[in-house]
């Protein structure tokens, strides 16, 4: 199992940063490992989404339900795919001096135990790369506040 929470204040709107995350379509042009997102269904409050996930010779797809929280939240639960459980949450609220503090946790098994021992031995560096690139997206997107 792996297991990471981060928390990081940026210079920007929780719209934004919640923006930013619920496009998950655009996952492939700036996420690490991500080289494909396909939105299955889609309301105001839901998302059924498939990513396939590439690290080295692994390439998994897995579908997910995202739960949106307009402007604040963004819950995600595994549906299907090489997971045994996967879930990951986004929180964003607003700080001082027009700042965000933006909260991501993440908790993951996969079902096949060598991915689970691959993952584990990267886990921390690529988890740092990706909220690395969600940042430097957001920098992209709306500037160096």
């Amino acid at each position: 199992m792996a297991t990471a929470h981060h928390h990081q204040l940026l210079p920007y709107t929780p719209a934004q940063l919640y923006d930013l995350v619920a496009d998950i379509e655009k996952y492939p042009a700036f996420l690490p490992g991500c080289s494909k997102a396909r939105i299955l269904s889609q309301s105001d409050t839901e998302v059924i989404a498939a990513l396939t996930v590439q690290y080295g010779p692994f390439q998994e797809t897995y579908t997910s339900r995202v739960h949106l929280t307009p402007k604040s939240r963004i819950d995600v639960e595994y549906v299907d795919g090489p997971f045994q459980h996967l879930k990951n949450d986004w929180t964003f609220s607003a700080a001082e001096n027009n700042m965000t503090t933006v909260e991501f946790f993440i908790d993951f098994k996969f079902q096949n135990l060598l991915f689970q021992k691959a993952s584990q031995l990267v886990f921390e560096k690529a988890f740092g790369k990706v909220m690395e690139a969600f940042t430097q997206r957001a920098h992209d997107l709306y500037g160096k506040n």
